[in-house]
């Protein structure tokens, strides 16, 4: 069993030596900070680059010692600590591999910071359509024919970015395939793996996407693993894609000011991992069941698996998840999102011995439940998929041609065959229903109409408060 946690270690020892401060941060160790009691407590610990305590952004002591611990429990050839989330390494994978007006193909249903990237970038997305899950009635990952069709059609890409596993928790069996397409032409693979940290951890989760022979992966180690809110992972095991200019990128993106904290908690979740052997997978895998066989039992309630045994669906049938959600908050109970058929649980990766209060949970939801069916039942939903189904879709307008363009704010009743100006993101889970240059169809109309009667929340460019999108003119 690895014991080392090599910036844990320094940070302690830092602080054990009772150091006076003359430096950043202004709150003093906490001494003039007004916060609660419970939050001044760690504020010693929130300290920047000094003696003993190693630089983020030229690594020589307990910081790259840390770093490559992580690249040897994940197998990579480098790994970095982020402090500015999976957002900071999607950009700087997309930074590395493309250059303005190239190609890139990207999976549709991506999370916003893979479009933000591609904006900034100025690169040119060729999306490609994931495929319909009737699981969980969402949109899945790509195929690996509509991946080879599209590589057949332009044959000047530069990367091709994936996601996996699905903010839902399923899974490409095309992955590997996939991978092994793009690698036959040199063109690398950049996937976000943003809910797929613990994928390592035991053979009772899908295998990794590094395991598989992705070029990059970028995980967030907080919706996973026990780490703080922001930290976040990038390995990279590739012959395509230059390990320094992703490390220059990051330099760049990354903040100079970088919290310890939020990097002694990403050395913390490494060591958990690391250290996470079989026999904790499969404790968790009993406390699973437990929960899940309880939940069944509850009346009404449907319990829907999927690939990732760290997530679990819930549905009530004639409710939306929106209303679900609601009733599950009404009695403490937080999920991780709501859509208009269900709520997504994302379960703790427990290690033998460890404990969570599925029992009380359990009852909870139980009571929500009955809550919920006093309340009057909604019209049955159609599937009204995010995306048209189609093969390839080629963007009318690069971002760049959309920035430069004269736009306006018109009622969203009336866009239809108009140009998306804006991005317009229900978050969560983060994939945009509208992307700058694409045109609206009345697929994507239907899906936000329904949305905003069922009270869901937007990110982006919009001012739908008004029931006003904006377009090119």
């Amino acid at each position: 069993m690895k014991k080392e946690k090599p910036l844990v270690e320094a940070l302690q020892a830092f602080v054990e030596k009772r150091p006076l401060s003359m430096h950043v941060p202004g709150h003093k160790n906490g001494l003039i900070s007004t916060l609660p009691e419970e939050v001044k407590s760690i504020l010693p610990y929130d300290l920047t680059e000094l003696t003993g305590l190693d630089d983020f952004h030229h690594p020589e002591e307990a910081i790259l010692k840390a770093e490559q611990l992580l690249s040897e429990t994940y197998n990579a050839d480098r790994s970095f600590f982020l402090v500015n989330g999976s957002t900071v390494g999607n950009l700087a994978m997309i930074y590395a591999t493309c250059k303005r007006n190239e190609k890139i193909i990207v999976q549709r249903n991506a999370h916003k910071s893979i479009f933000h990237a591609l904006e900034l970038v100025g690169a040119t997305p060729i999306y490609v359509t994931p495929d319909w899950d009737e699981n969980t009635q969402t949109f899945n990952s790509v195929s690996l024919e509509t991946l080879r069709e599209a590589l057949q059609l332009h044959k000047d890409i530069k990367a091709v970015v994936l996601t996996y596993p699905t903010y839902y928790g399923i899974t490409s069996k095309d992955l590997k395939a996939q991978i092994d397409l793009c690698h036959s032409i040199n063109i690398p693979v950049l996937v976000d793996e943003a809910h797929g940290a613990h994928l390592i951890a035991s053979s009772i989760f899908p295998t990794s996407a590094l395991q598989l022979g992705a070029d990059v992966v970028v995980q967030s180690a907080h919706k996973t693993l026990p780490a703080m809110t922001m930290s976040s992972f990038l390995h990279i095991k590739s012959k395509l894609v230059n390990v320094e200019k992703v490390n220059h990128y990051l330099r760049m993106l990354q903040s100079s000011s970088p919290s310890y904290l939020l990097l002694a908690s990403l050395d913390d979740a490494r060591h958990y991992i690391q250290n996470y052997l079989e026999i904790d997978g499969n404790y968790y895998l009993n406390k699973r069941q437990l929960f899940v066989d309880a939940l069944q039992t509850i009346q009404s309630l449907e319990v829907v698996e999927v690939d990732d045994r760290l997530k679990i669906l819930l549905r009530v049938k004639g409710y939306t998840g929106f209303q679900l959600k609601a009733a599950l908050e009404e009695k403490n109970v937080y999920v991780e999102l709501a859509d208009n058929k269900q709520v997504l649980l994302i379960l703790p990766l427990l290690k033998q011995g460890q404990t969570y209060p599925f029992a009380e949970i359990k009852s909870q939801i139980k009571d929500a439940v009955i809550d919920l069916k006093k309340v009057q039942r909604t019209t049955e939903q159609n599937k009204i998929p995010s995306f048209e189904i189609t093969k390839v879709v080629m963007p009318e307008q690069s971002f760049e041609q959309v920035e430069q363009s004269e736009k306006e704010w018109i009622p969203y009743t009336h866009s239809f065959g108009r140009i998306s100006a804006g991005m317009i993101i229900p978050y969560p889970p983060g994939i945009p229903l509208f992307v700058p240059g694409e045109k609206i169809t009345v697929s994507k109309l239907s899906q936000l109409e329904e949305l905003l009667m069922m009270g869901a929340s937007f990110q982006g460019q919009h001012r739908l408060e008004e029931r006003l999108i904006l377009v090119i003119k």
